[in-house]
């Protein structure tokens, strides 16, 4: 099922993909065959730098992408497609070699980086100078302002139903995209709790010139991760999920478990103690639970409340053509039908 009608924006022209469709840079997920997936869709693919151990560990993954796309072409445009890579700069004791990562995206020719987390600046100047496109990923209006004055070219506004780290604003979709459209002046993407074509319409009337979507590519064939994790999204509502680690000042949107449930516990008794909660929270318990054990109770994981509206698992060529084909119907049919025009105005 493809759209009628292609639908272009000036994140569509700026990235030249073919959909205003981003997929979001998440751990442990968004490796190679996602990616590949997702760009050979006509969406924008994004690599998470992160999740590899190494630089250049980094550079085989981005070799890996580019091998899976060799001679691909989109089918809407026929163009050659493109992906991103993540670089979120995270709080940590020991930070990883950001300055490795960097450089192995400048040499391997990345056209487009997408920031995240602590203050960017340094590595806008230094991806820019290198002749690539920035989305800078925020949550507040005032970050992204920054962001833009630093020199990024789009902005991810991610509102409180996101995914992952949704900031400590709690402002929802609504009134963050209504607000971006006023005040920023440069494309923006909505993200948080995307995940149909339903709501890929409401985004673009609010303003945003594209989407991006995390938890809802989770949910597709191509996604590398367990089917327990995946028949978990499916069988979820949008009332499971919840917030740990604001104790601790990062807080996280979460898939609503045990583990889960005992962070939360634990910060009400101990808040702002990180070493309580550690040992609950690190990355290598949800690398097993997405990659080798696919039990969805056994971690904190990631997940937002568009777990609600997945019903499937589809390849993500069908969810990016089931997505635009409600999309356009949505622009073109319903909203239209709903017009009077009446002769004495």
């Amino acid at each position: 099922m493809v759209a009628s009608a292609r639908v272009c924006t000036r994140v569509t022209d700026a990235l030249g993909i073919d959909v205003p469709i981003l997929q979001g840079g998440m751990h442990h997920v968004a490796t190679a065959p996602l990616v590949a997936a997702v760009s050979a869709a006509g969406a924008l693919g994004t690599l998470t730098a992160l999740t590899q151990p190494t630089p250049e560990a980094l550079r085989e993954e981005i070799k890996r992408v580019r091998a899976m796309l060799d001679g691909v072409k989109t089918k809407r445009t026929g163009r050659a497609p493109v992906f991103a890579v993540n670089f979120t700069l995270l709080p940590a004791l020991a930070p990883p070699d950001y300055e490795g990562y960097a450089r192995v995206i400048v040499e391997e020719g990345v056209r487009v980086v997408e920031t995240a987390g602590a203050n960017p600046g340094k590595w806008i100047a230094y991806f820019k100078r290198h002749g690539i496109m920035i989305v800078h990923k925020c949550t507040m209006l005032r970050h992204a302002k920054a962001a833009i004055s630093l020199g990024a070219d789009l902005i991810s506004v991610d509102a409180f139903e996101c995914a992952g780290h949704p900031g400590t604003n709690d402002v929802g979709a609504m009134v963050l995209l209504a607000k971006a459209r006023d005040e920023l002046n440069v494309p923006f993407v909505a993200c948080g709790g995307i995940g149909t074509g339903r709501q890929v319409a409401a985004a673009l009337a609010l303003g945003a010139d594209a989407v991006c979507m995390g938890t809802r590519f989770m949910a597709t064939r191509e996604a590398p991760i367990m089917d327990g994790i995946k028949n978990a999204l499916v069988a979820a509502d949008e009332n499971q999920t919840t917030l740990v680690m604001t104790t601790v000042n990062n807080t996280e949107r979460v898939y609503k478990n045990k583990v889960a449930e005992e962070v939360r516990a634990i910060e009400k008794e101990k808040p702002g103690d990180f070493k309580a909660i550690h040992h609950l929270v690190r990355g290598e318990n949800y690398r097993q639970s997405f990659q080798e054990t696919g039990d969805a109770e056994s971690s904190v994981w990631s997940a937002g409340c568009v777990m609600g509206l997945i019903n499937d698992v589809p390849t993500c060529e069908v969810l990016i053509d089931t997505i635009m084909h409600e999309a356009v119907d949505v622009m073109t049919s319903r909203l239209q039908g709903m017009l009077v025009h009446d002769a004495r105005m």
